[in-house]
């Protein structure tokens, strides 16, 4: 299926300096650029690219040169094109995947907030590859991961504020993991957990996989309410709590550093131990100082979950946890009837993806991008929808003009558009008048998706002082 398509100048942008000093190769340079890009996951299998007059006059190049480019990538079996259709890119082992069903009638996704793999993925796998050597001796199972990759966490960590050693961090399978094994640790049958909410769905998930019970707090239209944490804790005594002070899920708030020492006084007060979620804190895309990580006002009681899936890709999963080392041990223990370590190969990807900032910069950019047309779109196409617009992670929480969540996600999804429901967002439900829109699509798929549920609302909104929904044909 398509994956959309790239305009000139964005496609520009993500070549460079394509062409070599000194060749005079200019169409073998200008495909070994594209080639690199589609081998990077750049350019995903499916997206369709630029006319070549377009890209031509983009790179200031001649249509004849970007032609005789566009057929090399043709004969080595990464584009194809169609008359009258143009020329999309297709998969590394040659699989095309020209669309089966018009572009206009494809389903998009955004019920997932989770985007493409981060630029350089292509070469870190090379060079985890060749590290992978010096592992096969041994045998494959590091009770709390590489010390290469919990090295470079560590150092990360410091960077940001908070001196942290290797031995403070293990390894995980992804955040889910981690907070898995943090709940199957410190919590059983009928205890309390307190949350967020709205918070992430997968978290309201976990903790009733494990049998303990999500007490909420309400997030308010001007974020964390630390009174009410403080009477939550006093009065619900949960065993742990799970908050998300870094552009929460879904609702992007971020706490300052003045928060985070309320916060940081009221967890300890109260003697809880709290697991802070990190997913999205490299998706900063402001251009201020940011705040300390919370185990800096928390202390002990604080257990740090991190990723790497929503700030290099998805697909590594691979997550860790910063805690204090006699924590670590009670969490080793508990992983051993989960699982044994975490996978090697994909841990080396990571330890060399960590060495260079400029990938993350460059997602950050990206991401930044993408949240903007999200924005335009929004305004132009449902102007009565109210959102804030978030500093940094992959979503906006969109307040509607009406309870209408779960209508317009079951009428969204008729147009060709999956969206998640307020609703699944709270503990209890509710919700209906919010809805989560991720920002980690191409900017053309967000227009379009935008367009879809635009008209999709039109047909579940009720007329004023009307007992019955108004149904636009």
């Amino acid at each position: 299926m398509s994956t959309g398509h790239i305009s000139a100048k964005r496609l520009a942008l993500l070549l460079g300096a394509w062409r070599r000093a000194g060749s005079r190769q200019g169409a073998a340079d200008l495909a070994a650029a594209i080639e690199l890009q589609v081998l990077d996951g750049q350019l995903p299998a499916g997206t369709r690219l630029p006319a070549e007059r377009e890209l031509a006059a983009e790179l200031g190049a001649s249509r004849t040169l970007v032609v005789a480019a566009l057929e090399r990538l043709r004969e080595s079996g990464l584009a194809v094109s169609r008359r009258g259709a143009g020329t999309w890119v297709t998969s590394p082992a040659g699989r095309e995947l020209e669309p089966a069903i018009p572009e206009s009638a494809m389903m998009i996704d955004l019920a997932r907030a989770a985007p493409p793999a981060i630029a350089g993925m292509m070469a870190a796998v090379d060079a985890a590859r060749r590290s992978l050597a010096d592992e096969l001796g041994g045998s494959g199972y590091v009770d709390r991961g590489l010390p290469v990759l919990r090295e470079r966490i560590a150092r990360r960590y410091t960077e940001r504020g908070l001196p942290t050693t290797p031995g403070q961090i293990m390894i995980t399978n992804g955040a889910q993991h981690a907070f898995a094994l943090t709940l199957r640790m410190l919590t059983g049958p009928g205890d309390r957990v307190l949350v967020e909410q709205p918070t992430y769905p997968n978290t309201l998930e976990a903790v009733r996989a494990a049998h303990a019970l999500p007490v909420p707090v309400a997030i308010g239209p001007h974020g964390w309410d630390f009174a009410g944490i403080d009477a939550a804790l006093r009065q619900a005594s949960p065993r742990l709590a799970c908050l998300n002070v870094d552009f929460q899920n879904p609702t992007g708030w971020r706490l300052d550093n003045a928060g985070r020492e309320r916060l940081g006084a009221v967890l300890a007060r109260a003697h809880t131990p709290t697991v802070f979620d990190e997913t999205l804190v490299e998706l900063d895309l402001t251009d201020e100082a940011a705040p300390l990580p919370m185990a800096a006002f928390a202390g002990d009681w604080a257990i740090t979950v991190g990723t790497a899936s929503k700030s290099h890709w998805g697909g590594l999963r691979i997550g860790w946890i910063r805690a204090a080392e006699e924590t670590l041990a009670g969490l080793a223990s508990a992983r051993v009837g989960l699982d044994l370590s975490s996978p090697v190969l994909e841990q080396l990807i990571l330890a060399e993806l960590l060495t260079d900032p400029e990938p993350l910069r460059k997602r950050r950019e990206w991401v930044r991008a993408q949240r903007d047309a999200l924005v335009a779109a929004l305004r132009e196409q449902c102007p009565d929808w109210e959102f804030r617009v978030p500093g940094g992670g992959l979503s906006l929480w969109c307040r509607l003009p009406e309870p209408m969540s779960t209508r317009l996600a079951v009428a969204a999804a008729g147009h060709g558009v999956q969206v998640v429901p307020g609703s699944r967002f709270g503990v209890n439900g509710g919700l209906e008048r919010w809805l989560r829109l991720p920002f980690s699509l191409t900017t053309d798929l967000l227009a379009e998706a935008v367009r879809r549920l635009g008209i999709a609302a039109l047909s579940v909104r009720r007329l004023p002082g009307a007992g019955e929904e108004l149904v636009v044909t």
